[in-house]
């Protein structure tokens, strides 16, 4: 598969506290019909952290039957190799085209702990392997050199960059040369990204509005259009910031409430979204025509 273009970072929809299967078709195939290059389930916006094993297996499983020919790269990592291993062997057997694996999040290990955990599960599980590096999440960051250093890696074949520094994805392009494919995690910092290397974006914005996000990619990456890129990147700006005026994924879901896909649900310790927060969301949501509730 082409680790190339939009891939959307699929909410998990609850529905009186369970998995809401109805719900989650009707997202994947909303997400299929916009053209998504691939979709990934099960990572920070799925809420994969109060997902159980079996719930996690049933999302992949129901993801990949659902999306057909369009890639499905979900989430699998966590702070235990063992357990990240296990899960992307799960993965891998249902089907999936890759696995979406998070820096190990509050061991807080040191970077060749880092380094000899991804190479653990690059060895033990026969499947891409995109490393996914969220500091303000896990509590470390994957330095550049240490990145160029799992590129050599077989079975290593992407980054997703959320540290929102640019001169670290900058770095990573010139350390590995430009060929560890570099996917944005950050939707307000796409173009910027894809200016020093970027070859697409894992969103969260494309929950709500995939074909503008894939507009944009092409625009770049394809069209050679700088400007209709960069009002297309503008222009969602204000959509950007509201789907982060909280934790994510709590503003997303409740946009894909209003817009009539999902219900508002998220388990705790998330919750909803506060009045203050949900009125400036509201208010953008009408401002891009997204609004369905009135």
């Amino acid at each position: 598969m082409k680790l190339r273009g939009v891939f959307t970072a699929l909410v998990t929809p609850f529905k009186y506290g369970e998995v809401d299967e109805d719900a989650l078709k009707a997202l994947i195939d909303f997400q299929v019909k916009a053209g998504v290059d691939g979709i990934s389930p099960c990572g920070t916006t799925g809420e994969a952290s109060t997902l159980s094993w079996e719930e996690h297996e049933k999302v992949i499983s129901l993801a990949i039957k659902w999306a057909g020919h369009v890639p499905v790269v979900p989430g699998t990592g966590s702070n235990s190799t063992k357990e990240t291993v296990e899960l992307t062997q799960i993965a891998k057997d249902l089907g999936a085209s890759a696995a979406l694996v998070v820096a190990p999040y509050y061991n807080r290990p040191t970077q060749e702990g880092l380094y000899l955990h991804f190479k653990k599960v690059a060895e033990e599980v026969d499947i891409p392997l995109i490393l996914y590096n969220i500091p303000a999440r896990t509590g470390v960051n994957m330095l550049p050199e240490l990145v160029a250093r799992l590129a050599r890696v077989p079975g290593i074949a992407a980054i997703k960059e959320a540290s929102g520094s640019m001169q670290q994805a900058a770095d990573i392009y010139r350390l590995t040369g430009g060929k560890l494919p570099i996917l944005s995690g950050d939707d307000n910092l796409l173009l910027p990204l894809m200016a020093v290397g970027a070859s697409g974006v894992i969103s969260v914005v494309s929950n709500i509005l995939p074909q503008r996000m894939k507009e944009l990619v092409v625009a770049w990456l394809d069209e050679n259009d700088r400007k209709k890129a960069l009002d297309l990147h503008t222009g969602l700006m204000p959509l950007c910031n509201a789907m982060f005026v909280e934790t994510n994924p709590v503003p997303v879901k409740e946009a894909l409430y209003h817009m009539g896909m999902i219900e508002k649900d998220v388990r705790l310790p998330l919750c909803g979204l506060s009045r203050q927060s949900s009125e400036l969301l509201t208010a953008v949501l009408k401002e891009y025509g997204l609004y369905r509730r009135e």
